[in-house]
């Protein structure tokens, strides 16, 4: 059984190396670039920075702080707080639903074997040769979503990988894993970073991205909803991997370094996304890029193959976005194993087995919905706001119980435990902190205010 004093912590660089890893995935490299074209860049990026000042931030560092003072797993430490500060034991309700809301996260398996296979499909390409237009490559990418076979081959793999890194104890297996791949996928963005750099859509890129123009409501909301979502919080991946942080460490600098790093993956993300955007005819651009979030699948490879060294830029793009998405599966799936290590007092291999088993039998079925299975494609049980059970699971984990875990983790921590406390664990391992009050205002409004935003864009319709 796992005690405070038993528990292994991760250093500040373990910690945030795999706390952005976490956090930095398709959301940064895949979504974010998307909103933001959609929303025609300049100043919608500037209102996501603000709100990752003033919602991310903050939230990162309650959701670290709650982990690392419970040292329990997200559900226990809404327990173990909630007693510490004499507060009702209902409050546990709020980590079964993190934990709820990671299990709703599985379909998240099934795009990140999306991702392995396209890049051996570049693999195949590059060594055989690529012909095919964007209307082409949405033919394939819509046979291989009704591949049941290449869905559930993929999808398992992706799992398999996962569950392998986590049955490792932790710094064996999560943090020494960390220390290789977010290093490398640095080298590679910045490798592609230079290759944008060379291609004629740069500057086009660079004058999108930073421009200031007018923006709608839902441009501004959609960078608040957007703040909350890129750092994985409200699933309980943050107060699980803060749980392991070392007392001795600064909870703020640490939260800061994430947030930064992950921030600059997205911009970085937009530049080379955007220069190869750019970089193609207007004419054939406007046929090619449709607005839809699958553009990584259905047009990104068209325009990857026209740059120079395209045949080896291709393959490293998607190895690229692998390693996005395998940082932040392992990073979901070590809620799930660090619970039942936990409450069951399992060795972490058979937790890791349990989840394993859970994963496959919620992944398989979100990756079979998708076109092979006409039972699973055509479940709709909110009407035309989701088909299909991967079309159901994204709806639930992104539209409501994700947001709702915030809403009610920021009110735990901004009313209903001990201040005192709080500010103490802050201040454990970096010193005074002067701007605490503003933090609190953060917690107990701004993120509160910005939540129930979403929740009534989403109740009057809007989906994220």
């Amino acid at each position: 059984m796992n005690t405070p004093d038993s528990r292994p912590t991760l250093s500040r660089f373990g910690f945030v190396l795999t706390t952005v890893g976490s956090a930095v995935g398709l959301g940064n490299i895949w979504k974010f670039p998307y909103i933001t074209y959609a929303n025609e860049g300049g100043t919608f990026v500037v209102i996501y920075l603000l709100a990752i000042l003033l919602i991310g931030l903050p939230m990162m560092m309650v959701e670290t702080l709650l982990g690392r003072r419970s040292k329990k797993n997200t559900v226990d430490s809404f327990r173990v707080l909630a007693r510490e500060s004499k507060a009702s034991s209902w409050w546990t309700a709020v980590g079964w639903l993190a934990l709820i809301a990671m299990i709703f996260t599985m379909f998240y398996y099934v795009v990140a074997g999306w991702t392995l296979y396209y890049f051996v499909r570049c693999l195949q390409w590059s060594i055989g040769g690529f012909d095919l237009s964007s209307a082409g490559l949405s033919d394939e990418f819509g046979a291989f979503l009704g591949n049941g076979r290449l869905q559930i081959l993929y999808t398992s793999l992706f799992i398999g990988i996962t569950i392998a890194v986590v049955s490792f104890q932790l710094k064996k297996g999560i943090e020494r894993l960390a220390r290789i791949l977010m290093p490398t996928l640095a080298v590679l963005l910045i490798l592609f970073l230079l290759a944008a750099m060379s291609t004629p859509g740069f500057s086009q890129a660079v004058r999108f991205l930073f421009h200031f123009d007018s923006i709608s409501s839902d441009g501004v909301l959609e960078a608040v909803g957007h703040s909350f979502f890129t750092l994985g919080l409200g699933a309980g991946i943050i107060i699980t991997l803060g749980s392991y942080f070392s007392p001795g460490q600064s909870i703020i600098r640490a939260s800061g370094m994430i947030v930064l790093f992950d921030t600059l993956v997205g911009l970085v993300a937009c530049l080379i996304m955007f220069s190869i955007i750019f970089s193609v005819p207007e004419a054939e651009r406007a046929q090619s890029f449709s607005q839809s979030a699958v553009i990584l699948f259905t047009t990104l490879p068209n325009l990857l193959y026209q740059l120079p060294f395209g045949m080896i830029l291709a393959p490293l793009f998607y190895l690229t976005i692998t390693f996005a998405a395998l940082t932040t599966t392992i990073a979901a799936s070590e809620v799930a194993v660090t619970f039942l290590v936990d409450r069951f007092q399992w060795s972490r291999r058979v937790a890791a087995l349990v989840t394993m088993i859970a994963l496959l039998m919620v992944a398989l079925s979100a990756s079979l919905s998708l076109g092979s299975s006409r039972v699973l494609s055509n479940w709709a049980p909110f009407g035309e706001r989701a088909a299909g059970v991967f079309g159901v699971l994204d709806y639930l984990a992104t539209n409501w119980l994700v947001i709702l875990g915030g809403f009610f983790t920021a009110i735990f921590t901004g009313w209903v435990l001990d201040q005192k406390m709080i500010k103490e664990e802050l201040e454990r391992g970096h010193g005074s902190f002067k701007y605490f009050k503003i933090w609190q205002f953060a917690v107990r409004f701004v993120i509160p205010l910005a939540i129930l935003w979403i929740v009534i864009a989403v109740i009057g319709g809007r989906t994220f």
